[in-house]
């Protein structure tokens, strides 16, 4: 009887704290602010060459890009492609990037673009995507991938 007794009180603190109306007048939505634009910026196509990248799980258990660090011209395409230790994705720092660079950037992913400066989710051998240099200036970019950031999977990809 006393188990009964107690959890009928228990219930009835957990309905009071739950489900509790109120004369008050309901609180507004939140809405989060506005994000300015960034730009216009377009997917600007690749006009040089195309240079591969593995996403792998190395044989001495080291995430890795492979390369991971490379120079490339302004206008060339990179080729992200995946090879093992899935899942992967492809991530750009944007810290220290113009609005204007961040945008086109962040443009160039196309349909591989899951969120700001960041490629889907790849976890299949030879799944990938090309990423284009169009419209993308002189400069260092930093990039990781961020399943395996804390295992120190990035890179540097230097546009001349």
């Amino acid at each position: 009887m006393q188990i009964k007794t107690l959890a009928l009180v228990a219930s009835a603190f957990a309905f009071a704290a739950c489900g509790g109306g109120s004369d008050a007048a309901p609180a507004a939505e939140s809405t989060p602010a506005a994000t300015p634009a960034t730009g216009t910026a377009t997917l600007a196509p690749a006009t040089g060459a195309t240079h591969e990248v593995k996403m792998l799980l190395t044989a001495a258990g080291a995430y890795v890009f492979e390369p991971a660090n490379f120079t490339i011209k302004s206008g060339d395409a990179v080729k992200f492609v995946g090879v093992s230790g899935f899942p992967h994705n492809v991530a750009f720092d944007g810290v220290g990037l113009s609005a204007d660079v961040k945008a086109q950037l962040d443009a160039n992913f196309g349909t591989a673009r899951m969120a700001e400066l960041m490629s889907v989710m790849y976890v299949a051998e030879g799944e990938g995507f090309t990423l284009s240099f169009g419209n993308i200036p002189p400069g260092t970019y930093n990039y990781n991938c961020t399943p395996h950031l804390a295992m120190n999977m990035r890179g540097v990809i230097t546009v001349q």
